[in-house]
């Protein structure tokens, strides 16, 4: 057996998980990846007994399932690279060699991703980072970051140009790393835990930390309840609504659209807003955990929320009539910033930058928790790929969004008053948690040892995987057009950075 196919947020027991010797580990996943429908949502490596444990993820989005298996490898012994069978293992192998410095021949680009503080190489510091260069006296560099003009994450874009039109661009992250797997195991409290999960990536508080919550049930085989689900269901779909509205609000000001610039950015305060009546955060903080309540959803709150949506709903129809058919936006938006279906599928995008260029990649339709299964939820597709498709994405979640949440709240569950303290995690564990975030899909994954203490936590946001189609649509690009770009992907350094 190769691996062991399991559920979303289903707990396997870890000897349960197929050890290959590595050519076998290597053939089998790269041949999955052939399949489109087949995706790594995660793949890393632990230290045990003086080898590396190494263990790849892959999921099938045709049958709901996640095919799990691993290789115990030696830290001097070279491997050869997934990444030269399928590219979308680049960035999982460059981590794996930055972590433990083992080294994987022919791969294409094996470069440093976060600088931590326990790497394998002490002497790989930011500063020596090896750019790309291109040596040509025509040809010139533009670095922008890691300081920026505005009040954002540090992250150091560097391009080759020839003129005005970008080249080559090399995005270096990093900066942001703060070690929060190893806090995930040096915490011991639940709520240190949770507080850890909410502070993972600002924007996505309610994503990563229905992704925790939803991981530590498993680990203690707890099914999660109705009111549980429903909270995280409606918040998740909130979030939806609030960060896609921001994110055209930030799309109208990068290409001077001022009108609409002021109106979104409005329209997003009634809903981060109605975050705080529900429990005390405009962004949510404290209103997920593992095996309780604390601000159930009630009827009053459904009342307010639906007089929201009401003044919410007409006023950006209004607005996305006016942006979408204004031709100087347009005139921006169209054709800017294009990754093609090809190069999506090769460097394995995900959410929303998959689904511009007509992937269907989805976690909420592939592998769906808590709600979700009950809303029959179909994927917005586009086919075009550039900063139009994303806007337009980004328009009609938050409609679909709106009907999903006005359905949810025809239907308020009781809250559990019965429900128990969550047990201690099963010991010698493994197990697997999936979110779609606004941004796309979430991957936590954790691992305990003999006393059920957690071993290792491994958190992968959806930047992770498309930090690189940034970089790759703004080649032919007017270094110009790059600030519209890279708001129409709206990827997180610190969710990247961890």
């Amino acid at each position: 057996m190769n691996a062991i196919s399991i559920k979303n947020n289903q707990q396997i027991a870890l000897n349960a998980i197929p050890v290959l010797e590595y050519q076998q580990f290597l053939t089998y996943n790269t041949s999955l990846l052939i399949d489109e429908e087949n995706h790594c949502v995660n793949y890393y490596g632990i230290p045990i007994e003086g080898k590396i444990k190494l263990i790849c993820c892959v999921a099938d989005d045709k049958k709901g399932l996640i095919n799990v298996s691993s290789s115990l490898v030696d830290f001097q012994t070279p491997l050869a690279s997934f990444s030269e069978h399928h590219l979308a293992f680049e960035k999982f192998e460059r981590e794996i060699h930055e972590n433990f410095g083992i080294a994987f021949t022919n791969h294409p680009w094996l470069k440093p991703v976060r600088f931590p503080f326990n790497q394998s190489d002490k002497n790989s510091t930011i500063p020596k980072y090896p750019f790309f260069k291109i040596e040509s006296e025509e040809l010139h560099e533009v670095g922008v970051g890691p300081i920026h003009a505005g009040i954002i994450e540090p992250g150091h874009f560097r391009f080759i140009c020839n003129g005005e039109q970008i080249l080559h661009l090399e995005i270096q992250l990093g900066y942001q790393h703060r070690g929060i797997e190893n806090l995930f195991l040096q915490k011991k409290k639940l709520i240190e835990r949770h507080t850890l999960a909410e502070n993972i990536s600002g924007d996505s508080v309610v994503g990563h930390t229905t992704a925790f919550a939803n991981l530590w049930e498993t680990l203690c085989n707890e099914e999660t309840d109705l009111d549980l689900n429903f909270s995280r269901t409606l918040a998740l779909e909130l979030e939806r609504i609030a960060l896609h509205t921001g994110d055209l609000s930030g799309m109208c000001t990068d290409v001077g659209y001022q009108l609409g610039s002021s109106v979104f950015g409005r329209l997003r305060t009634p809903i981060i807003n109605f975050f705080q009546q529900w429990c005390g955060n405009r962004i949510a903080k404290s209103l997920i955990r593992a095996g309780k309540n604390n601000f159930p959803f009630t009827a009053e709150l459904a009342e307010t929320l639906k007089i929201v949506l009401d003044k919410f709903e007409p006023d950006f129809d209004e607005m996305s009539t006016e942006t979408f058919g204004a031709p100087t936006v347009l005139g921006r938006f169209e054709k800017t910033g294009i990754v093609t279906h090809e190069i999506g599928k090769n460097i394995g995008l995900v959410g929303m930058a998959a689904r511009m260029t007509n992937i269907n990649r989805d976690i909420r339709t592939s592998h769906p928790s808590n709600l979700y299964p009950g809303l029959s939820h179909q994927p917005i597709l586009k086919h075009h790929g550039d900063v139009y498709s994303r806007a337009q994405i980004r328009r009609e979640e938050v409609k679909q969004s709106i009907k999903y949440i006005r359905d949810l709240i025809t239907g308020i569950p009781s809250e559990n008053l019965n429900r128990k303290p969550l047990a201690n995690p099963t010991p010698n564990s493994f197990a697997l948690s999936l979110v779609e975030g606004w941004r796309g899909e979430i991957c936590h994954c954790a691992i305990t040892d003999e006393n059920g203490e957690l071993l290792h936590y491994k958190i992968k946001d959806a930047s992770f995987h498309n930090f690189l189609a940034l970089a790759m649509a703004v080649r032919n690009n007017e270094i110009s057009d790059f600030p519209i770009s890279n708001k129409s992907f709206d990827l997180s350094y610190c969710g990247h950075d961890l």
